[in-house]
């Protein structure tokens, strides 16, 4: 292989790994509650880890409960140690079925969203 076509390879392989990391989008490693966890006593707060840091202004979190309505109007932070970590505090919780509904913007500017239930005991 000549010179010329030894940097073409190369310069199309750094650009396929550039691609595939940008198009990678955020992904919920984890969450407190976890997903269909009974818990007891009731959370006193929702916590979201992400592989990615996320920007705050643009991420929420609703709670609604077995009727299908919004527990309370949640303000959603950074956790202040971990960028990747989306922290809510939550209203008392009564026992019953919960769903946990989240959006949020990594600072890649990709938009993702998701949702989990829980039960509290």
């Amino acid at each position: 292989m000549n010179l010329p076509s030894a940097l073409a390879a190369a310069g199309l392989l750094l650009a396929a790994a550039f691609s595939t990391a940008a198009q990678a989008h955020a992904k919920l490693e984890s969450s407190s509650p976890k997903a269909n966890a009974v818990v007891t006593p009731a959370p006193k707060e929702v916590r979201l880890q992400f592989n990615e840091p996320l920007e705050i202004a643009f991420s929420k979190v609703k709670v609604m409960d077995a009727k299908g309505a919004e527990v309370a109007p949640l303000k959603a932070d950074l956790d202040k140690a971990n960028p990747k970590v989306m922290v809510a505090a939550l209203p008392a919780l009564h026992a019953g079925p919960y769903r946990v509904q989240w959006t949020t913007l990594t600072r890649d500017g990709h938009k993702v969203k998701g949702e989990f239930s829980f039960q509290v005991k």
